[in-house]
């Protein structure tokens, strides 16, 4: 049976307050703790970077690429006149992984001076889609034609899900830019219907479920829930697919506001543990390494050199002893001394004039969540 658009149920008229009181609190304090943590991590942005890379493979894979993050890394390190062992569907799933990030940051940018909203949203969406799979679907316009979700190859006819109709979406996007701004009893509800509401309106051809995701920490970081932009949720919708569809089609074709509220609940409180988790023992790997890599090396470069390998725990040596602003003698010598004591480790050796690649395996495992390295 295809579900199509809530019509008339935005915003939600009734939620069962009573089912949601319970998990409120829980959630909201899970997310201070992390923000707490968030706040003790010197220079967070460059920490937390593999988990900002981590996101952005998850909420790509949920869409169906299978880049993993080592992968993306290590394209990015070699760069893309070096990447011959990646096969041509591969490229293009790493390329979708680093537009996703690229959009975080320009919606970043732009919400230091403006308010969340329809302008933020079309230019994010304008950077996701640049050069990539769907580049020619119009990005950072809203479409003017149908479109659905299903089984590939399905028509509108026997579609699982129809959004909102072209003709009515100028006006859904109004509604929802105006929810946004409005006072709601609990933010994280808020979010959990904006979130729903705008998977079901849809309103560009390609790269919504990215976008809708991407709007959580964005979200969470106007309303002042954390001190940046580093909240990520998709590992938890990854993990349970099948429920975060089923629930967000419940919201269209039973107007069950509530279940979903209730499954993005127990997802914020469940991610928020798991970010403050890694969150922390990255910070505790840090504080290790940079006892550790002045012992090894006895450098008064040893803690710069340290912060440029966290920002790039995947990296060529020419980039090390070119970009790290180490002098050229005593970056060379930090690489050997670094790889010596397996703090770092070859990815890739160098042969003539291709540089080794070389990363950093406890960081990379620690945002993973497996040992991969």
């Amino acid at each position: 049976m295809t579900v199509s658009y809530h019509y008339g149920h935005f915003p939600p008229k009734s939620i069962d307050w009573s089912k949601l009181i319970p998990l409120i609190g829980p959630a909201n304090a899970a997310i201070a703790r992390y923000d707490g943590t968030l706040q003790a991590i010197p220079n967070a942005s460059v920490l937390l970077s593999p988990l900002t890379t981590q996101e952005a493979v998850l909420s790509s894979r949920i869409e169906g690429t299978q880049a993993t993050m080592g992968e993306v890394l290590q394209y990015e390190a070699q760069g893309e006149n070096d990447t011959t062992e990646f096969a041509a569907d591969r490229k293009a799933d790493i390329q979708e992984v680093l537009n996703y990030r690229s959009a975080v940051r320009q919606a970043e940018t732009m919400l230091k001076k403006l308010p969340l909203g329809q302008r933020v949203i079309r230019e994010t969406h304008e950077v996701l889609m640049s050069g990539v799979r769907g580049a020619n679907k119009s990005p950072g316009d809203y479409r003017k034609i149908p479109n659905w979700i299903g089984p590939h190859g399905c028509t509108i006819d026997n579609a699982r899900f129809v959004p909102i109709s072209a003709d009515k979406l100028p006006d859904g996007m109004s509604a929802f830019e105006k929810y946004i701004h409005s006072e709601e009893a609990d933010v994280l509800v808020q979010l959990a219907v904006l979130h729903a509401e705008f998977e079901a309106l849809h309103p560009f051809l390609d790269g919504n479920g990215r976008l809708g995701r991407m709007l959580v920490p964005l979200f969470l970081w106007q309303r002042g829930l954390i001190q940046a932009p580093m909240f990520y949720i998709s590992a938890f919708f990854e993990a349970n697919r099948d429920e975060y569809y089923d629930q967000l089609l419940n919201v269209s074709a039973n107007q069950d506001w509530t279940q979903w509220c209730v499954f993005f609940l127990s997802a914020i409180q469940a991610q928020a543990e798991l970010n403050q988790s890694k969150a922390n023992s990255i910070l505790g790997l840090y504080n290790t390494m940079k006892g550790r890599v002045v012992e090894v090396t006895r450098s008064q470069y040893a803690i710069h050199a340290l912060d440029w390998i966290f920002e790039r725990p995947i990296f060529k040596s020419t980039d090390f002893v070119g970009h790290a602003g180490v002098p050229e003698a005593t970056a060379k010598r930090l690489l050997n001394e670094l790889a010596a004591e397996k703090i770092t480790k070859p990815l890739r050796r160098g042969a003539g004039r291709r540089a080794t690649v070389y990363c950093f395996p406890e960081l990379l495992n620690l945002a993973e969540g497996i040992d991969t390295f």
